[in-house]
């Protein structure tokens, strides 16, 4: 009982010493303490105003290089796609606010804007898998035969770039016999819509990825759905870009799928800045390209190699001796 009662007293007074410590330390530390609260918060304060000083100075020189660039953006890409017949393929998503910069562009560059075919939501919607693949096949051209592991978003990439592209310009701007039928068949069924004058074959496709990743159950098929887009396009073209921002070059993107396939991440070019001015113009520049049979990867997100493709620049008068 003593020792009870002595080990009871002890544990007492323990915790009576420490609870007047706490007490006298607070006491004594509590004008230190505060003023070293007071001094760290108004620290941060500045440094954050000096970080959203900087961030406003960069946002400010970026609208201003973006303005001068918009502006000059008909000479930058005057001449460089002469006589090429462009098409626009939008997937489920994409930004509409694009339409116009784009189609000036491809004039501005000496090309014919032959029109967009927009891909509906419809089109990667899980419950239409099975009608997307039914209507490749029934619409796919005599003696087609689709590879054993195609998908029915392959077979329908397939089937719909041999009524929208050709790689033979003296076929450019005309219809494909072999495919009639085909854009009012995608399009009574809900699965795109029409403007322009898409059917009249063009001979280079911009393909423009969702604003945002997609994210529901069913976002991998339909991301791999825009890639197969991309990819029939430029089997049967000229040349093909898939443009979008950084978000389609991020986890989940349109821009990342492609760049994780095979054939057609060496064969269709990529450009993550279709939002800059300048990024706009690189797109015109990546469809050039394609034209002498390279491909690549530009812009400024995950997977790209350079802001824009190399220039091969003429020898000078002196040079070629």
């Amino acid at each position: 009982m003593i020792d009870f009662r002595y080990h009871l007293v002890s544990i007492v007074a323990i915790f009576l010493a420490l609870t007047v410590g706490i007490v006298l330390g607070s006491t004594v530390l509590e004008p230190a303490f505060y003023k070293s609260a007071e001094e760290t918060t108004s620290s941060l304060r500045q440094n954050n105003g000096n970080y959203l000083a900087q961030i406003s100075e960069l946002q400010s020189r970026e609208n201003g290089n973006d303005s001068l660039v918009t502006m000059h953006l008909p000479d930058l890409v005057r001449g460089v796609l002469p006589g090429e017949r462009v098409l626009l393929v939008e997937a489920p998503g994409a930004p509409a606010g694009l339409r116009d910069p784009i189609e000036d562009l491809v004039t501005d560059a000496g090309a014919i804007y032959a029109g967009r075919i927009s891909l509906t939501d419809k089109f990667v919607a899980a419950d239409q898998e099975a009608i997307v693949d039914g209507l490749a096949n029934s619409l796919a051209a005599a003696g087609t035969k689709f590879p054993d592991e195609a998908t029915p978003y392959d077979k329908a990439a397939a089937v719909l770039a041999g009524a929208l592209v050709t790689n033979d310009r003296t076929l450019a701007g005309r219809d494909n016999p072999a495919a009639t039928g085909v854009l009012d068949a995608f399009q009574t069924a809900g699965l795109l819509s029409i403007n322009g004058t898409p059917g009249q074959r063009s001979t280079m496709a911009i393909v423009l990825a969702p604003a945002q990743a997609y994210e529901d159950d069913n976002a991998a098929k339909a991301t791999a759905a825009v890639v197969s887009m991309a990819a029939g396009l430029d089997t049967l073209d000229l040349g093909t870009v898939l443009a979008g921002t950084t978000v389609s070059s991020g986890a989940g993107g349109a821009i990342a799928a492609l760049h994780d396939t095979g054939e057609a991440a060496s064969n269709v070019s990529t450009v993550d800045t279709v939002d800059m001015a300048a990024g706009r113009a690189v797109v015109v520049y990546a469809l050039r390209e394609q034209l002498t049979g390279k491909a690549g990867a530009y812009g400024v997100g995950s997977g790209s190699t350079s802001f824009e493709p190399e220039v091969e620049v003429s020898p000078s008068p002196a040079a070629r001796g």
